[in-house]
């Protein structure tokens, strides 16, 4: 089960370390609005998959918040299957799918989560609704 904070489920980019820092500041630039998971990550902590409207709680890599963002998207679909527009909206600076699929192959592979074309995936988009403070 993933932490709460005030009522609200967590958001955990990246690993606990200067790569959640990198990210967590492209969300509060506003250049960051969406982000991908696998699905079976889900599964095993036990968690639905976040909601249009759902208000969660984005962590810094010591698990304080540092920002409130609200879902205002998510689609399940194969890792093959991740469109360009999503890509972009992540804010990382990739300059092609190809690239992106790259990059995250990489990721997971050293997460010792290794992925396919078809592995499922969860694409979630969202927007800041604060971010500035701790909110614990």
């Amino acid at each position: 089960m993933w932490a709460r904070v005030d009522g609200r489920r967590s958001f955990e980019l990246g690993t606990a370390d200067e790569m959640r820092t990198g990210l967590n500041e492209l969300v509060l630039s506003g250049r960051k609005t969406a982000s991908t998971g696998l699905l079976a990550v889900y599964t095993e902590e036990a968690e639905g998959v976040e909601y249009p409207g759902e208000t969660l709680a984005l962590l810094d890599k010591d698990g304080v918040g540092v920002a409130l963002i609200e879902v205002t998207g998510v689609a399940l679909k194969p890792f093959a299957e991740v469109t360009w527009d999503h890509v972009e909206a992540e804010g990382e600076g990739h300059a092609s799918v190809r690239e992106w699929r790259a990059g995250h192959r990489r990721y997971w592979d050293r997460l010792g989560t290794p992925v396919d074309d078809r592995t499922m995936v969860v694409c979630v988009g969202f927007r800041l609704i604060e971010g500035s403070g701790t909110h614990r």
